[in-house]
Formats: structure tokens, sequence, C-alpha cells
């Protein structure tokens, strides 16, 4: 690197580096104008370029005040290279790990992305796509949101599990996750198992209890309405389990197995199973789904079905991507199906006998 700093590197008024442009950023580290500008801009080309000469070029930006002129970027490609994001809370778990996925790849490509909470209010979810396509972005990336109002931009649903038009699908296989959870409790000798339901804004509520009756069906395991709770709230609290689970014990269940809708509400099962003296696993085990970042460091650590939540970001943001770089005529895939994983720890144990 040249050791002849710019003239405009010397500070202004305020004691800070005044700042400089493309070219002479360019001149002070010996590479073309082109170079620095891909790594500047992120653009999807500068994967070629090695990764030591894009950190000489961001650290030598910092140094002399460089920043991208992002407006004449926009204004000379007629694009505004922003992604808009739907989810319905914001909030530890499945929505957050999906949105860490979305947000690795759209930074390693260069995009920017403007994210929304509609909390399931129908107004929201009529205004936010209207809103976010006003703010002209590109492509619209919806999470657990079953509805969606009219949209003029590629969209790539996340657990959709309904056709939009001009959607991409990215769902789990939930017979396979039901299969799993199931067959991993009957091979411990739990027949008598508890469910808590999703609330029914959820898209993936219903779906997954299809999936469970018939994997129940298949496995040949007993089915009793009172053996069901259905999590009231809108929120993703483990209170919702915990209530749920509370409702289950005061029926009088005599069961020894509860398969919860999602980690966060098995966490709170497992609270009022303890508070009416059951223990987990000896006498209760518990199975989650989603394998959120804590589940692993409950006490007990949780056994649960792992969604690839992150891995589901990622490709939404991907195909979007994709969609949005081709022609408009171009084939798309409607459904993206992705496996789940069981993962045991030491939440689930034998059935007592």
């Amino acid at each position: 690197m040249s050791d002849d700093t710019p003239a405009r590197e010397k500070a202004n008024g305020n004691g800070q580096p005044q700042k400089v442009n493309l070219r002479e950023l360019a001149d002070y580290l010996g590479l073309s104008a082109a170079t620095v500008s891909l790594v500047m801009n992120r653009s999807p080309a500068a994967k070629s370029i090695p990764h030591r000469t894009q950190l000489r070029v961001r650290e030598a930006a910092k140094k002399l005040n460089y920043r991208p002129n992002l407006m004449a970027r926009m204004l000379r490609q007629k694009r505004s290279f922003t992604i808009g994001v739907i989810v319905p809370e914001i909030s530890e778990g499945y929505a957050a790990l999906v949105l860490s996925g979305i947000e690795d790849h759209l930074l390693q490509e260069g995009y920017f992305y403007l994210i929304v909470g509609h909390r399931h209010r129908r107004d929201l979810l009529e205004e936010y796509p209207r809103l976010l396509q006003e703010r002209a972005v590109e492509g619209l990336i919806v999470v657990d949101t079953p509805s969606l109002g009219k949209t003029t931009v590629p969209v790539v649903a996340v657990s959709g599990h309904r056709q939009i038009a001009g959607a991409t699908n990215i769902v789990l296989d939930h017979a396979s996750a039901a299969r799993n959870a199931l067959r991993h409790l009957a091979e411990q000798g739990h027949r008598q198992i508890a469910f808590l339901k999703g609330q029914p804004f959820s898209s993936d509520t219903e779906p997954r209890w299809r999936a469970i009756r018939e994997a129940t069906q298949l496995l040949g395991l007993p089915f009793r309405s009172e053996w069901t709770a259905q999590l009231v709230g809108e929120s993703s609290s483990p209170a919702l389990g915990y209530e749920a689970t509370r409702r289950l014990i005061a029926a009088g269940g005599e069961f020894t197995a509860i398969f919860a809708f999602n980690d966060v509400s098995a966490i709170g099962a497992i609270r009022a199973l303890r508070e009416a003296g059951r223990k987990v696993p000896e006498d209760v085990s518990v199975v989650g789904f989603d394998d959120i970042q804590s589940a692993a460091f409950q006490n007990p650590s949780l056994t649960t079905i792992r969604q690839p939540l992150r891995e589901m970001g990622e490709i939404a943001a991907r195909t979007l991507l994709e969609r949005i770089a081709g022609p408009a005529s171009a084939a798309y895939p409607k459904w993206i199906t992705v496996k789940p994983e069981l993962v045991v720890r030491d939440s689930t144990a034998p059935a007592p006998h």
C-alpha cells in the first residue's frame, strides 16, 4: 500500500478527516476504482476479489472517511437494493432465528432490509405490503404470515403453507417431524401423550396438527381430546404453555409425555408440571419444536424437533435475490421443503411404570 496520504485526509475544523472520493481511495490503495467500488458496494462480483484485499479496502475507507454514494448507485442502476421483511413479531425464538439467516445472506450480497411486525392485525397485514412497496423494496420475505395483501414484487414466504400468487413457499416437512417426535416417545414406552396445539393464527398450526393426527394413527398411539390443550394468546411466551399445561393437569389427564407446539410453550409446560409435583422427565417427558438457542440450556435440556430456521432464512433470501436478478417471466419454484431433525436431550426418558 502506498504511504502517500491524500490531501483530503487532512482534518477538518472538527478534527475529523475530510471525506475522500472513490478515485482518491483507489489511488491510495493502488487498486482500480472498479475493484474498490465492487467491495464497498458489496457487489456479488466482489466474491472474486481476495478476502485480504477486501479487508484492505474497508480498513482504508474507514481511515480516510470514505462513504460510497448509495443514492447515486441506486439512481444509476434504477434499483433500491432493499428488501422488505414481514414478521408477526420480533422476539427470542422462531422469528429471530429466521431473521438471522435472512440478514446474513442479504448483508453478504449488499442488500438492505426493512422489517415490520404485524402482530396479527388484519389492517397491518393489508397495509404493510403496500407501504413497503411504496418505499421501493425489490421483493418481500414474509415469515409465519398466513395472509398477504396484493403485491407487485416477488415474494418468498417462510412457513406460508398457502399458495400466494407469485410467491415461493419454504415449508418444513411436518409429517416427518411428527413421526420422528412421536416415534421417539413410543420407543420410550409412552402411549399417553398430551399435545399443546398452536394458536389458530399461526400458519404452522394446522399442517402440524394434521401431521400429528396422521402420525398417531400410523404408530398406533391413542388420541384423546382431554389430552389436548390449545395455546391461547397472541404473544410468543412460555406463559402460554404454562397455562395450557395447567388446564391439562386440572382436567385430570394421566399423560406421561407432552409434545408441545414449540420450544417456548414447552418451557412453560415444564414449569407447570413442576409446580404440580410432576418431575421432568421422570414422571412426564416433554418434547418441544424448533430448537431455539436456549433449548439446550434449559433444565433439563430440551428434547426437540430441530427446524433449520436460520437455513430457512438464508434459503428465503437467496431465492428472492435469484428471482429479482432473473427475468420477470422466468419460472420459479412454488414450494421448497426442508427436513427436520430430532434432537434428543434430557427432557425425555422411559415412561414410568
